[in-house]
């Protein structure tokens, strides 16, 4: 099921409201109950085969994070319990996602053929919904058990935590400590009309984004990566603009949706979405682009990593942290080797095929320049107490004109990742960069030639606006992602966002409690359902 479909909108999400709120009436428990069986009806109305491995991995995680918390604190049968559940969790992914593409690509360099039963496995698995992100989240569940972060031990919490449906499909990815505290709370499940009127304005203009901007551009990007070897210069670059912002509104349209719904249940979420194409440097980029995927990297990946570094180093007596920087190998070690190795695995994490490794070492590269860039460059803060002198219009304007330039390097840099990201193979993306980089020629401009003289005028204007449209497309929503306010900043302080207020946004265009806003929202929703000819899947369920 699909948050873009009439069954949805028009049966699951009411009968969802009215059973969990009555239900809360009488006793929050109940209510919990019910929100864990519809999130699971939801969950296997795609696919009902699927549910058998979603409650084989909930039981499963749930019985490794009681043995874990029944060992002593860092004792070898806690790190025992945590290893095998985490290899069986990988161990699952692999199998769903990735023994296809392995196989693929190993055997034929083997010079074998891969046995029948192979093949059919190959041929007949299907890609559970959602498998990397509820796996990711119960393994960071683990993780915190074996911590000791995670001190409760509530089946019914685990199980609404791990299969609440707004981000079981597509994330966010969920820290247990911000949910579990929520649903624990009794006025979590009481009705309120704030709620539900803030939570269906966000769904509402994510249901836009997806609708009327995310699939009116993907046709052409769609019609590009399918013969990417055929394009010329700006072909090519109408390609994986249309595909960059049709991941752009589509991943920001379902995070909207995400944070819209769990706010009707009465539950915040936590920014996952935060405006990224207006990042002056690839490090704010992830800091803004599924930011809880950047984060879960961040606490367990990247620093433990980097900790350990630093602490081997410390003991040898060479330098560490920013000192260690300062120097080449000391950069490489505890910088770049993090970073490749965190990078990397996301690359991975969204897909089995080459290109997506390529995708995240060349983001890893970009950390990697972009970190050096702010420890080498040495032109730190002023020192405290020191008076700065007045910005004069042309220093100002420097300023503007650095910053602006740096959204655009950055942003060029995320379309040529985003090249990898989307193509079929490594071949095609190298086929793509190619195209864009003029190697095929640049097309011949549309104007009429003496052939043409018969063609009447108006029947011309006709033919070149035709074929402006991707383009005057593309402007469009490059100046909706450069210059509007995003959700968070439209709502306010009433964003249901977990993170702090953003109070950026023209006032004007700021949401309040008022008829004004309750007939736009209206009239969005009427808008968008006049869209949804068919189920339009979004594009991070694959992953």
């Amino acid at each position: 099921m699909l948050f873009n479909s009439f069954i949805f909108l028009t049966l699951f999400l009411p009968v969802a409201l009215v059973g969990y709120y009555a239900l809360g009436a009488r006793s929050p428990r109940l209510a919990a109950t019910w929100l864990c069986v519809a999130s699971v009806v939801f969950y296997g109305a795609w696919n009902p085969s699927f549910v058998v491995l979603l409650a084989l991995s909930i039981a499963f995680n749930y019985a490794m994070s009681r043995a874990i918390m029944a060992c002593a604190p860092r004792s070898r049968g806690r790190r025992a319990w945590l290893t095998v559940a985490i290899a069986i969790d990988i161990g699952v992914l692999v199998r769903y996602k990735y023994l296809a593409t392995m196989a693929a690509a190993l055997l034929p360099l083997a010079g074998s053929t891969p046995p029948t039963w192979l093949v059919h496995s190959m041929e007949t698995v299907a890609l559970p919904l959602g498998v990397s992100f509820f796996t990711f989240t119960q393994i960071g569940y683990l993780l915190d058990c074996h911590a000791g972060i995670v001190k409760q031990r509530d089946l019914l919490g685990f199980v609404q935590f791990v299969t609440f449906f707004p981000h079981l499909i597509a994330g966010p990815i969920l820290h247990h400590k911000e949910m579990m505290s929520q649903f624990a709370q009794p006025q979590t499940y009481r009705l309120r009309a704030e709620n539900l009127s803030i939570g269906m304005t966000v769904f509402a203009i994510g249901l836009a984004k997806k609708c009327l901007f995310a699939d009116a551009i993907a046709p052409y990007a769609d019609a590009g990566f399918a013969a990417p070897d055929g394009l010329q210069t700006l072909a090519a670059w109408g390609t994986c603009l249309a595909y960059a912002l049709q991941l752009y509104f589509d991943f920001s349209g379902y995070s909207d949706m995400a944070v819209g719904l769990a706010k009707m249940f009465g539950v915040r979420f936590p920014l996952n979405f935060n405006s990224p194409f207006k990042a002056a440097s690839i490090i704010d980029f992830w800091q803004r682009w599924h930011m809880t995927l950047t984060r879960y990297l961040s606490a367990y990946l990247y620093y433990p990593l980097a900790m350990r570094i630093n602490r081997r180093r410390a003991a040898r007596g060479k330098s560490t942290g920013r000192l260690a920087q300062h120097s080449a190998g000391g950069f490489a070690m505890t910088v770049m080797l993090p970073t490749f190795y965190t990078m990397g695995l996301a690359g991975i994490w969204h897909g089995a095929g080459l290109q997506y490794l390529i995708y995240g070492l060349l983001h890893a590269a970009y950390l990697s320049i972009n970190h050096a860039w702010r420890a080498w460059r040495g032109d730190g803060p002023s020192k405290p107490g020191a008076k700065q002198a007045p910005a004069t219009p042309i220093a100002r304007a420097g300023a503007r004109l650095r910053h602006v330039s740096s959204v655009l390097l950055t942003f060029l840099a995320a379309l040529v990742a985003f090249v990898f990201f989307r193509a079929h193979g490594v071949a095609d993306a190298l086929a793509m960069l190619q195209g864009m980089a003029g190697m095929r020629g640049i097309e011949a401009l549309p104007w009429p030639s003496r052939a043409d003289a018969h063609i009447d005028m108006l029947e011309w204007l006709r033919l070149a606006v035709g074929r402006s449209m991707p383009a005057l497309s593309i402007a469009a929503l490059l100046a909706v992602a450069w210059f509007a306010p995003n959700s968070h900043q439209l709502m306010g302080r009433f964003s249901p966002a977990l993170e702090r207020a953003a109070l950026d946004a023209p006032a004007v265009l700021a949401w309040r409690p008022s008829w004004r806003w309750s007939v736009a929202t209206l009239g969005l929703l009427l808008l968008c359902a006049a869209e949804l000819h068919g189920e339009v899947r979004f594009l991070y369920f694959q992953f």
